[in-house]
């Protein structure tokens, strides 16, 4: 009698512990009595009728993520690898349809977007695709949000987070963004190069520039020192021939002064003699003076030009004067 009524109270017990039992947080559980949908329980402690009411299942409530590989042909022939995330979450009020109405949730949503992606790329260009990916992703999760709340789920988001062409395509586009690349940069090395030769040229300019100024103002100085010096030898009984020739003759053996005081000088030297200085005296002053009689010689024949094309004036009152003469006479 004893045993008999420890083994009820066991089997009570174990009863009467079935009897509860605890769902998660962010998780729905289907109660069914004899094989019927009875209730959903939420989160918490929760009870149900021994060998009556069971647990037929629990349902997911947390967001979750699927990631959808599809490889298809872009309108330029292309083939590409799209790699679509797909978040989605069952509606805590449609806990029944997600449970009853579709077995697997995945599967389901793996189709739609293979639907959509195949038929949306196929229209872009392979950079369209890149460029547009958040499009296609508008399209597929317009068309798995009207699909799917039917069985009690909502997308939250879809991204396209990879697009990968074949490798032969993925180098031709490299080398086609190095070869524009390498375009842009021989452009702008260009530019630098003229940059730098119209600076350069500038420069030059204003170089030769200030170097004739300073050639001019030097030629200038010197002039107006040989003035000075050919006026200081007038006053002292020396005319401007001489003194001319002196300032030559000076200024040729300065020259050749400076020149062999320079141990690195790069002159070529002509012919020199000592009798050179001289020779370039007698020069100047032949010059000098065929250059005088040149000049007498031109002035005097500009005044005979002159004299002959000038006309014979007669005043009117010598011409009646001898027209009274010749009267006279006879």
């Amino acid at each position: 009698m004893n045993i008999t009524l420890i083994i009820l109270l066991v089997i009570g017990l174990f009863i009467l512990l079935s009897s509860f039992f605890t769902v998660k947080q962010q998780t729905s559980v289907i109660i069914e009595r004899f094989g019927r949908f009875h209730s959903v329980r939420q989160s918490g402690l929760q009870l149900k009728i021994p060998l009556i009411d069971r647990v037929a299942g629990r349902v997911n409530l947390k967001i979750q993520q699927l990631d959808v590989i599809i490889e298809t042909k872009t309108k330029d022939n292309v083939f590409v690898k799209l790699k679509v995330s797909v978040q989605f979450m069952v509606i805590k009020e449609t806990v029944y349809d997600a449970f009853y109405k579709l077995e697997y949730a995945h599967d389901q949503i793996t189709s739609y977007v293979f639907d959509v992606v195949r038929a949306e790329v196929p229209k872009l260009k392979l950079d369209d695709v890149f460029e547009r990916k958040d499009d296609i992703a508008i399209a597929v999760k317009s068309e798995l949000n009207e699909a799917m709340t039917t069985y009690g789920y909502t997308i939250i988001n879809t991204l396209v987070t990879d697009i990968d062409p074949d490798i032969q395509v993925k180098n031709a586009m490299n080398r086609i963004n190095a070869a524009d690349r390498e375009k842009t940069v021989a452009e702008f090395e260009a530019e630098a190069s003229r940059i730098r030769i119209v600076a350069k040229a500038k420069a030059e300019a204003e170089s030769k520039r200030l170097q004739g100024q300073g050639i001019a103002d030097q030629r200038r100085e010197i002039a107006r020192g040989l003035v000075e010096s050919v006026d200081v030898l007038n006053r002292v009984g020396i005319n401007s021939q001489e003194a001319s020739a002196l300032i030559v003759v000076t200024q040729h053996y300065d020259t050749l002064q400076a020149i062999g005081a320079d141990t690195n000088s790069n002159l070529i030297l002509l012919p020199n003699s000592p009798q050179a200085g001289s020779d370039m005296l007698n020069n100047m002053v032949a010059s000098f003076t065929a250059s005088n009689m040149v000049g007498e010689s031109m002035k005097k024949g500009n005044r005979k030009a002159k004299a002959k094309t000038e006309p014979t004036i007669i005043p009117i009152k010598d011409k009646e004067e001898n027209d009274e003469d010749e009267e006279t006479e006879e």
